[in-house]
């Protein structure tokens, strides 16, 4: 988030709150839009208002909606990219604040009153009193401290071959195959592929594959497809076996989904 956006010039700002505890930055990005692999001293809040933003770190892979922030710990290389035309804010954590915040990268509900606290503190900057600024970090301290994770993360692994893996279910989510056929392309036996692969992730080969096709068929929802072609898309075979999921995984249908993360009504 510390990269401009592409009508300044794309350089890397200079953040003028810098010196106090909490302090933000506004981005704007255009779809398709990268912001290359960086890290910051301190901890960092990434929030969406419009649109959507998938962040990459070493850690994992992360969607974030409206509705969603990315806390990523201190020093953590990630890069960003707007899926979608992305308004976002960042919040900068002074490092031994970050302390009391999760102790691994995560993604958190954001409240409205989150939500709130993010956009003033994002637009405050110098012309802001500091006794104000600092309040109001505070209390977003205070709230951040209060949230639980949610499960929008994707958990990449280290293994250069589980990687490759990975990579290749990405590309293609809907592809109909099973884990005896990948462990057979890659010269493995069914049940090493699944013992390397979830010392590699923390997730089984199943439920990682879940993930990774409900994370990707969000994408397609905010592009204005339809359910029932979404569905197909990320490999379920019907609307209500897609909803049945989405729902448990994320707490709502795709529909209501959609309407908050397009600027609709937060849900409890």
């Amino acid at each position: 988030m510390a990269y401009a956006s592409p009508e300044s010039g794309g350089q890397l700002l200079k953040l003028d709150g810098a010196d106090l505890p909490v302090s933000g930055v506004v981005e704007r990005y255009p779809a398709g839009h990268q912001v290359p692999a960086h890290s910051h001293p301190y901890g960092h809040l990434i929030y969406a208002t419009e649109g959507l933003l998938l962040v990459q770190a070493s850690s994992g892979q992360w969607l974030v909606p409206p509705t969603t922030a990315v806390w990523l710990r201190p020093n953590v290389q990630h890069c960003l990219t707007a899926t979608t035309a992305v308004s976002a804010c960042g919040i900068f954590i002074r490092e031994d604040l970050s302390v009391q915040l999760p102790e691994h990268d995560c993604v958190l509900h954001v409240t409205p009153l989150v939500r709130e606290l993010v956009a003033a503190l994002a637009v405050q900057q110098a012309t802001a009193a500091q006794r104000r600024s600092r309040l109001l970090g505070e209390l977003l301290l205070e709230e951040l401290k209060a949230l639980a994770p949610l499960p929008l993360h994707l958990p990449w692994p280290e293994d250069a071959l589980m990687r490759q893996i990975c990579e290749a279910l990405v590309q293609e989510p809907a592809r109909a195959v099973n884990a005896d056929a990948i462990a057979s392309q890659h010269a493995l036996t069914t049940k090493t592929l699944h013992r390397r692969f979830l010392k590699s992730t923390g997730m089984n080969l199943g439920k990682w594959r879940q993930q990774m096709r409900l994370m990707a068929s969000i994408q397609l929802l905010l592009q204005g497809m339809s359910i029932t072609r979404v569905a197909l898309e990320s490999g379920y075979e019907s609307h209500s076996a897609y909803t049945v999921a989405f729902k448990k995984n994320f707490g709502c249908p795709p529909s209501e989904f959609v309407l908050i993360a397009q600027g609709g009504t937060f849900g409890d």
